[in-house]
């Protein structure tokens, strides 16, 4: 006769075990010291066998039921259940040691060899700000689309549209580890590409020959550090990224052979680059080499002389300067490159000898290695007539009017 709750309950402690039995197997244990203990008796290839589903009233009647129903399955495909189990216990603890935030950790470090150090610091962060306290904490395989999604709309909803953009791009990836490692079965970052609107790309905003002559203007009558000042006529002569300017070392300057050569790790591309220097750039630089030659950097900072110019240090000066900030023309520091690029261009130089010297990528990399040869007269030919111009440009004409051609 199968069991009741009632008599389960009822059942009290003997000076020997008992054993209350439910049918097809199932039973369970009332022991002397009052433990009431859930068993399934089975035979596998003839060998008789016992399973603990477990203790009573942790599960309960209906409960154990069920329990004997899929261990009754397994033993019917001659599966013992403590094995299966057993290997159930293993996934688990393997699905908890590899939580999201673990595989993440690792898909990162295997990455971060052909990362810069800004872009590593930028997807710890937003990774470490904005998804880790979420699904950090989760098994990889449990967390879901759905998961993702409440991320990054979360992340759009304060207005960070690239970063939710971003933080997709690197779930996606992540998942993707995941997968060829084992560890996942299929990426759910994938299904929510196109669920954030990415944002109207806004292009810096270049000088005009005008503006030009009215930064210069603005240059002389500038208060800040000298240092500043010569930093910004360079990123004007030189058209590099402010990050590479910032860094520089005086160990990658020849003035005598009028080059800066730039090391891989410091380029956006990662391949080394040649910045062929006009004379307007030498002399600006023997005049820089008085302030900062005794150190290694160009461009220390005054409060940590060990550390480089903020990035912030440039766009404050133009602020100052009222070409950046509220009611400005909205200039900053990268602008300097859209500057020489538009300039150039309509001057009528080759776009391959200007993309180059800006070290935009190049995605034929036979191309890329003629370009580095084959251009290298006519950059150094471009950067100083540039260099003229732009000379030309921020001279006062008579009258104390400023050239405006």
């Amino acid at each position: 006769m199968p069991l009741t709750d009632a008599k389960i309950r009822t059942t009290k402690p003997a000076d020997k075990p008992q054993k209350l039995a439910d049918g097809g197997g199932l039973y369970l244990e009332v022991r002397p010291t009052g433990a009431k203990l859930w068993r399934y008796r089975y035979r596998i290839a003839g060998k008789e066998n016992v399973f603990a589903i477990g203790d009573y009233p942790n599960i309960g009647l209906s409960d154990a039921r069920e329990l004997h129903r899929k261990a009754r399955g397994l033993v019917e495909q001659g599966i013992h259940p403590s094995h299966n189990r057993q290997a159930e216990r293993l996934a688990n603890n393997a699905a908890n040691a590899n939580t999201f935030e673990a595989v993440a950790r690792e898909w990162m470090a295997k990455k971060s060899a052909g990362w810069t150090p800004y872009y590593l610091r930028q997807v710890e962060n937003f990774l470490s700000g904005d998804v880790f306290p979420y699904v950090g904490k989760l098994p990889i395989r449990s967390v879901t689309a759905a998961h993702l999604l409440e991320i990054i709309r979360r992340i759009e909803g304060r207005g960070a549209e690239t970063v939710a953009l971003l933080v997709r791009q690197w779930s996606s990836a992540i998942f993707r580890y995941a997968v060829a490692t084992l560890r996942a079965d299929s990426d759910p970052a994938a299904a929510l590409k196109g669920a954030i609107h990415r944002p109207k790309v806004e292009h810096r905003k270049p000088l005009s020959r005008e503006q030009i002559a009215e930064f210069a203007t603005a240059l002389d009558e500038y208060g800040g550090y000298r240092t500043t000042v010569i930093a910004l006529r360079l990123m004007l002569l030189t058209f590099v990224r402010t990050v590479e300017l910032r860094k520089a070392e005086w160990s990658e300057f020849d003035l005598d052979r009028a080059e800066w050569r730039i090391p891989a790790e410091r380029m956006k591309m990662r391949e080394p680059h040649i910045v062929p220097l006009s004379r307007q750039a030498v002399e600006l630089l023997r005049e820089l080499h008085t302030h900062t030659g005794g150190r290694g950097l160009l461009f220390p900072n005054y409060r940590n002389p060990k550390e480089c110019m903020t990035a912030t240090t440039l766009n404050r000066a133009l602020e100052r300067m009222g070409f950046n900030g509220k009611d400005s023309i909205g200039f900053s520091a990268h602008g300097f490159r859209a500057t020489a690029s538009t300039i150039l261009n309509e001057m009528g130089y080759q776009s391959d000898v200007i993309e180059r010297q800006l070290a935009h990528a190049e995605r034929n990399k036979v191309r890329t290695s003629y370009n580095q040869a084959e251009y290298m007269k006519d950059r150094r030919t471009m950067m100083q007539e540039w260099a003229d111009m732009v000379e030309n440009m921020m001279k006062p004409k008579e009258g104390g009017e400023q050239c405006q051609d």
